[in-house]
């Protein structure tokens, strides 16, 4: 566990540092060569940091062990710093598009930018989407919603930077129009984003439950353990990047009490050696009695 936090802020720390500095360089940029677009787009590399912040600050809480206030961990400190995240991505969403209406119906106050800004987004599109590439992978290897939410902020700010590069270039050419259509496009990709990230992380913290190809995997195992006759019940939900499972198995009524002890188990471990991100297994023995196949879907 140790080590999935230590990658977590490994990557984090690392986009804190990026962050900073292309937030800086674009700033400059925008103000030495005269281009709102990369300023605007510099001012996003701030929204970025503070993200970061907030994911890393989830992940340390999410660390802290099980207490008297919370039996079941903190885990979901991490979908909670998504969600928040989810929440930043839209905001700025409307914002790049609310930027990008203004800009189209005050087209003739859009200043001819120098090359300077052209070359800093350009490094900026290259930056963040390296950013997001290695954030993804890291996020996506420890199940961590926050990173993997904190990873399309990169690529969101990846997008405004190919919106600023556009712009400019287009201003550079006579084609001002381009820079707030461009805008508009980005708005409704990373508005989809923010959305899907909303939607992912909400049903977490409602304590949705796994997905059904992983369930159907789970409840091979479990049929498939010597003393299991069937499954009585199944609830699982997920919990931050863990997993918990409630199961009432059904065994031999004649077994003694150590014996269906001892099932429960073989149960609980062959789903944590077989299911990725099992935090905690709940058994419960149930006498075997005659059913129909109707009557129980897990059968």
């Amino acid at each position: 566990m140790d080590k999935r936090y230590e990658e977590a802020n490994k990557i984090t720390n690392i986009g804190i540092i990026i962050n900073i500095i292309l937030s800086i360089a674009k700033i400059l940029a925008g103000v030495i060569g005269k281009s709102s677009a990369i300023i605007a787009d510099g001012i996003h590399s701030i929204s970025d940091v503070f993200s970061s912040i907030g994911v890393l600050i989830g992940i340390v809480i999410s660390k802290k062990p099980n207490d008297d206030g919370h039996n079941y961990g903190h885990e979901k400190a991490e979908t909670l710093a998504g969600f928040c995240l989810a929440i930043t991505l839209i905001v700025i969403a409307f914002k790049i598009g609310y930027e990008g209406i203004i800009s189209l119906i005050n087209l003739n106050e859009i200043q001819t930018p120098s090359i300077l800004p052209l070359i800093v987004a350009f490094l900026s599109i290259l930056v963040k989407e390296y950013q997001y590439r290695i954030t993804i992978k890291v996020g996506k290897s420890i199940n961590s919603k926050a990173l993997i939410a904190d990873a399309w902020h990169h690529r969101s700010d990846a997008l405004s930077s190919i919106a600023a590069f556009l712009g400019i270039l287009g201003a550079r050419f006579g084609y001002k129009i381009l820079d707030p259509l461009a805008s508009l496009i980005v708005c409704i990709c990373v508005f989809k984003v923010g959305i899907d990230v909303l939607k992912d992380t909400s049903n977490e913290l409602l304590d949705a439950s796994i997905e059904k190809e992983k369930e159907s995997v789970l409840i091979d195992i479990v049929k498939n353990t010597d003393g299991v006759d069937y499954i009585s019940s199944l609830k699982t939900r997920k919990h931050g990047p863990t997993i918990y499972v409630d199961i009432a198995v059904a065994v031999d009524p004649e077994l003694t009490v150590e014996k269906g002890h001892d099932i429960a188990t073989f149960v609980e471990n062959n789903i944590k050696s077989n299911i990725e991100h099992v935090k905690k297994v709940y058994v419960h023995i149930d006498p075997s009695i005659k059913i129909h196949p109707e009557d129980n879907k897990y059968i």
